[in-house]
């Protein structure tokens, strides 16, 4: 009897023409726009401009995909430059192959020059894109998924992944590590949004909270995987990056909310400026608006008194 499985596509790439349409790029690029789209809509409600996050995107994208490719290359070194190997394969980011631990650092370093660019606190900046990253996640996992890659040990379980024999993999049904991470991701992306509104986090809580959140999953769904990785005292080596990132987060939390606690009530200096602008220039319309009643009664006045002093020398003419 053929048990249920959730089927891998055939391929990883459509070609129109002579141009490759690969699924890991889509699902990378679907992400980036989700994020930054619902990072906007945040941005927007805590008090800043439109644009703005796009404007740091522009910075914090490119770096955060090199310092993932980077992360990747550094910790798998050994797909890419042992024996029989070819070093080019190192660029080929399209074959699958970014570390999110990488992505966060360094794409943090792109946010904080976009920031400082702008004159905005990157901690507020990290809080309104927290749960906008998350859901990139959940999407750009869906490129392991294309590329047939990442998943877990063998099982007969209903939702298992089917895989097709291939280069460094054997045929079979596997645990569909890609599929709990990404509802992980969506569980951690509704989770900060609930507690940024209840809780009113501010000073990169928000963000700090979806670091720790999404180690807490990545440490038992990257101890399901089977793929070939370093191992320290027996752990895989990302899970003990889960481990150490999860606990610097949860430290940051509770020591950020003793030294600075509540929310930024300015995000963005810029928009504060155009927010008084606009209330100046308000009231100055009021302002107008009062006085105008008052002129109009002057010329009345003026015009009654004009139309009083002709009458009386039209009776001072018939008296002569």
């Amino acid at each position: 009897m053929d048990l249920a499985y959730i089927p891998s596509p055939s391929t990883g790439v459509i070609h129109l023409g002579p141009i490759p349409l690969r699924g890991y790029a889509f699902c990378i690029i679907i992400g980036v726009f989700v994020a930054v789209w619902y990072g906007n809509k945040r941005w927007i409600a805590r008090g800043g401009t439109a644009g703005t996050v796009a404007d740091i995107a522009v910075w914090a994208v490119p770096f955060g995909l090199v310092g993932g490719r980077l992360y990747h290359v550094i910790t798998d070194y050994q797909l890419y430059f042992s024996e029989g190997e070819n070093w080019v394969d190192a660029f080929k980011i399209w074959e699958g192959g970014l570390g999110i631990w990488g992505a966060i650092a360094l794409g943090a370093v792109g946010a904080w020059i976009g920031c400082r660019r702008r004159g905005i606190p990157l901690p507020a900046y990290a809080d309104a894109i927290a749960p906008g990253i998350a859901l990139a996640q959940a999407i750009g996992r869906w490129g392991n998924w294309f590329n047939q890659e990442l998943y877990g040990r063998a099982t007969d379980l209903p939702w298992a992944l089917k895989i097709s024999e291939g280069a460094n993999r054997e045929a079979g049904t596997y645990h569909p590590t890609f599929l709990y991470e990404s509802l992980w991701c969506v569980g951690v992306a509704l989770l900060v949004v609930w507690a940024d509104r209840r809780f009113r986090l501010g000073h990169g809580r928000a963000f700090a909270l979806y670091v720790a959140a999404y180690c807490a999953g990545r440490g038992w769904i990257e101890y399901m995987r089977v793929d070939e990785a370093h191992h320290v005292l027996g752990l895989r080596l990302n899970v003990w990056t889960a481990i150490v990132v999860f606990l610097l987060a949860v430290v940051y939390i509770v020591v950020s909310s003793r030294v600075r606690p509540g929310r930024e009530e300015i995000v963005e200096p810029k928009a504060g400026e155009k927010t008084e602008e606009k209330a100046e220039g308000s009231e100055k319309a009021g302002e107008s608006d009062e006085d105008a009643p008052a002129d109009a009664d002057a010329k009345a006045d003026g015009s009654s008194g004009a139309v009083d002093l002709g009458k009386d020398m039209e009776h001072g003419a018939g008296k002569s």
